[in-house]
């Protein structure tokens, strides 16, 4: 059919016309920005993806951020930690020095002491100034904020980390199933004989008296004390009995001089108290019964259990051995003294109680030690046979830290969970559950994309001032010139505190460095895996394919060019109507 007013040959051709311009300007934009997706219509559902793996990523790219600058944070406290331990370590050179009186006059002592101010002072410079961008990071400002100050039994504590949650706070409570014990051993009273017999004599005014003690028998409960008669004129007779529950001796005197009375029993206390090891005072004037206590507390002396045979044994505890020598006859408080005088060297002291001889360790835990290794014994003795524990070891405490089973050494506990990062010491062989507060503080840092708790780390630093570093043995201050372990006051002390601080310190450290390593910088590698993936992810929905887009730029070009064409020849056909009016 040949139409003049529609020419649909025209119409379709402008259609396709219109298509391919639209491929053609689709394509143009696409290699121009290099993106599939450039507004909602090109690709809504991906848009949409798109739009949510852009916003991770920038979620991530900051948390790299963040991750990075954290990192940097710890390693300045780190560094500025470096140099006080390097202060810590002339400070403990300098006591070691001084401890050698000997060598040293006090004029080079003071030349230590002042070294050793100077150095304190440098410390608490170090603590104040010590700061990333304005924040100071070693004055405790970063520490955490508890109430574990109020707790009597706690002797020190080191909260690392603490997720406090929504509310800002946690609860801590400890429950204290078993203390923390010494290790101890003992030697019963089967282990000795009493005193061997004695005797003296009394010579009071014509009067002669003879005081003799019996032969010893198995302990001093046997032990008895007899008086001869008088040698002078006149009957004058002395008897004792012993009262093995109440520890005393009980002196009958008849005296034919009543007048001589005072004198004869102030020289039978005297006799009394040179027998054996055992002290008496008489408690009256009269010439009946008196009571002579079988403890003296005036001159220290207890009943006399000594060895039945030459002795040598080797003492091990937790700071080291020492071989002790004891002949025949030495007795039970002689050889405790003996023990206690080098428990510095060895970690045990000794004491009598009840006609027991008990060695206990100084330290707590397991690796407190009592070992007696008896090398040789006469005939007939008795000690190594009556020892309860040849060798023996103490126990550490256990408890648990809000139901989470704690890691104990000696009175120390520790915790680590993703909650709660704590160590606590508590008194010597302490028992008692308590509990407390932690309400804030800390350093936090955002390590993930999402903004919760789990996706932040948080540490506490605590104060390294003078003030703050030390323990149970006392603070850092304490060294300084006039504190109570100075050199000249206390050079043992000062050796302790000094000791402690430096573990302290180097374990803070060590906990830096850790936080580093284990949560910074694995953080990192992590982030940046996952930003890479996600980035790809992002890149297939989002980004042209330039061969694609080429080819369909080439296409959309050629079709233009042949769809312009065809438009002019379809525009030509009205034209050709023109000839049927001719």
């Amino acid at each position: 059919m040949t139409r003049i007013n529609t020419n649909v040959p025209s119409l379709v051709a402008q259609n396709r016309l219109q298509a391919s311009n639209r491929d053609l300007n689709l394509a143009l934009t696409r290699l121009s920005t290099g993106l599939r997706i450039n507004s909602g219509k090109d690709d809504p559902a991906g848009l949409i993806a798109s739009e949510a793996l852009r916003s991770e990523i920038t979620g991530l790219n900051k948390a790299l951020s963040n991750t990075r600058r954290a990192g940097q944070i710890i390693t300045t406290a780190d560094s500025a930690m470096g140099q006080i331990n390097s202060l810590l370590n002339d400070v403990r050179g300098l006591v070691v020095e001084a401890a050698n009186t000997g060598g040293l006059s006090s004029e080079e002592i003071a030349a230590n002491q002042l070294q050793i101010d100077s150095s304190l002072e440098a410390i608490n410079r170090i603590a104040q100034s010590t700061t990333f961008q304005g924040q100071k990071l070693l004055d405790g400002s970063l520490g955490y904020t508890s109430t574990i100050g109020a707790v009597a039994s706690v002797a020190d504590s080191s909260l690392q980390s603490a997720q406090l949650g929504t509310t800002g706070s946690l609860t801590v409570d400890v429950v204290v199933e078993t203390a923390a014990t010494q290790a101890s051993s003992s030697v019963s009273a089967a282990g000795f004989s009493a005193a061997a017999a004695a005797s003296t004599t009394v010579t009071s005014g014509a009067d002669v008296i003879t005081l003799t003690a019996d032969n010893a028998g198995a302990d001093y409960n046997d032990v008895q004390v007899v008086f001869n008669d008088d040698s002078g004129i006149g009957d004058v007779g002395a008897a004792a009995a012993y009262d093995a529950t109440q520890r005393t001796i009980t002196v009958t005197y008849n005296s034919a001089a009543a007048t001589s009375t005072n004198s004869d029993m102030a020289a039978i206390t005297s006799a009394l108290n040179g027998l054996g090891d055992f002290g008496a005072t008489l408690a009256g004037t009269g010439t009946n019964a008196l009571t002579v206590p079988a403890t003296n507390a005036t001159t220290g002396k207890s009943g006399g259990e000594v060895l039945n045979a030459d002795l040598v044994f080797q003492l091990t505890g937790s700071g080291g051995a020492e071989t002790f020598n004891f002949s025949a006859g030495t007795s039970k408080n002689q050889i405790a003294s003996a023990i206690s005088l080098v428990s510095d060297s060895t970690g045990v002291t000794a004491a009598v109680a009840s006609g027991t001889l008990n060695l206990t360790s100084t330290a707590y835990g397991s690796e407190s030690l009592v070992d007696i290794d008896v090398i040789s014994e006469g005939a007939g003795g008795t000690f190594g046979a009556s020892l309860s524990d040849a060798r023996s070891t103490g126990t550490d405490i256990s408890a648990t830290v809000n139901g989470v089973e704690a890691d104990g050494i000696a009175n120390t506990l520790s915790i680590n969970t993703s909650a709660l990062d704590l160590n606590l010491t508590v008194d010597a062989g302490s028992s008692s559950n308590f509990s407390f507060d932690i309400t804030g503080g800390g350093a936090t840092f955002q390590l993930g994309a999402d903004v919760t708790s789990t996706q932040q780390a948080s540490i506490g630093i605590s104060s390294v001032s003078t003030g703050q570093l030390g323990g149970a043995s006392g603070r850092l201050y304490e060294l300084g010139s006039g504190q109570a372990k100075s050199l000249t006051n206390d050079v043992n002390g000062a050796a302790d505190v000094i000791d402690e601080v430096i573990n302290k310190v180097t374990s803070v450290r060590g906990r830096l460095g850790a936080f580093r390593s284990t949560t910074l910088d694995s953080n990192l590698v992590s982030l940046n895996e996952t930003a890479a993936n996600l980035q790809e992810a992002e890149s297939s929905i989002r980004d042209a394919d330039f061969a694609a887009e080429s080819a369909n730029l080439t296409r959309a070009q050629i079709l233009v060019q042949s769809g312009t064409n065809v438009l002019a020849l379809a525009n030509q056909n009205p034209q050709n109507v023109l000839a049927l009016l001719r």
